[in-house]
């Protein structure tokens, strides 16, 4: 199944339990419009609501991932202060839709990765890159500076000191220096990305969805500042003993076969 956005700058192909959203503006190396970012939820909410989608990867068209928010844009929406808060609520609004998604979400990421294609990549739960990756957040070098949402993001990264020698330098790190930071969790070489990032979202797809979206959820309970269970995650967990995710991994366990889990 196929969806397209923002005329064709946003495409959505699901298959095989995956959905690909691809940034499709080659030709500018995937820079995020105004239309994409305001798109970005509506495509966000698609797979959400699919259940033939398990897991979400976000890839970029052309060799790139996305070289950050068009600024052939800025004259007209930075024009008025009213006219940048709207813009600025409009790509939290996109951020927010694809870091708050329930399903595992995977950025695939090739060539340039920057400023807000980078805040996509780090709304993802696992950032995949090939080796010419370059990546970086450069408001520093604009006069800008990057929203709390993002920089959050961020931080949860690498760090609060390497996020700051980021932000600060403006600065554009290789694949294997994203690596080192954990910026990006694994890297390949660019012929063989597409094939590890459909591996692993495969790997991913034929585990407990019941268990992968309550562990995200967890994580990002965690990353809230929670440290002790609370009744809500107490019931999850109790939840999780009456499953059918639970039953058909304990009986294949037993039975010495491999599960196949019906939540979805």
């Amino acid at each position: 199944m196929s969806h397209s956005f923002a005329d064709g700058a946003l495409l959505l192909s699901i298959a095989d339990d995956v959905a690909l959203l691809t940034l499709n503006r080659p030709d500018k190396r995937n820079a995020l419009t105004q239309a994409m970012w305001r798109a970005l939820p509506r495509a966000i909410e698609t797979v959400a609501n699919d259940p033939a989608a398990k897991v979400l990867a976000v890839t970029g068209a052309g060799g790139a991932f996305a070289a950050g928010a068009d600024i052939g844009e800025f004259e007209t929406v930075y024009a008025t202060r009213d006219s940048a808060a709207a813009y600025a609520a409009e790509i939290a609004e996109a951020m927010e839709a694809l870091a708050d998604l329930s399903k595992p979400t995977i950025a695939a990421i090739s060539g340039p990765c920057v400023g807000g294609g980078l805040g996509l990549a780090l709304c993802c739960d696992i950032r995949m890159a090939s080796e010419k990756a370059k990546l970086g957040i450069t408001p520093g070098k604009l006069g800008l500076m990057y929203s709390l949402g993002d920089t959050r993001r961020l931080v949860e990264a690498v760090g609060p000191s390497t996020a700051k020698d980021i932000l600060y330098t403006g600065r554009i790190l290789s694949a294997q220096e994203a690596l080192s930071l954990r910026l990006i969790d694994a890297v390949c070489s660019p012929e063989d990305l597409d094939g590890a990032v459909a591996a692993k979202a495969q790997a991913i797809a034929s585990a407990s969805q019941w268990s992968a979206r309550r562990t995200k959820a967890v994580v990002r309970r965690i990353l809230d500042g929670q440290t002790q269970d609370d009744d809500t995650t107490r019931a999850w967990f109790l939840d999780s003993l009456e499953g059918e995710d639970f039953l058909e991994g304990r009986d294949a366990f037993l039975q010495k076969r491999t599960p196949t889990f019906p939540y979805r």
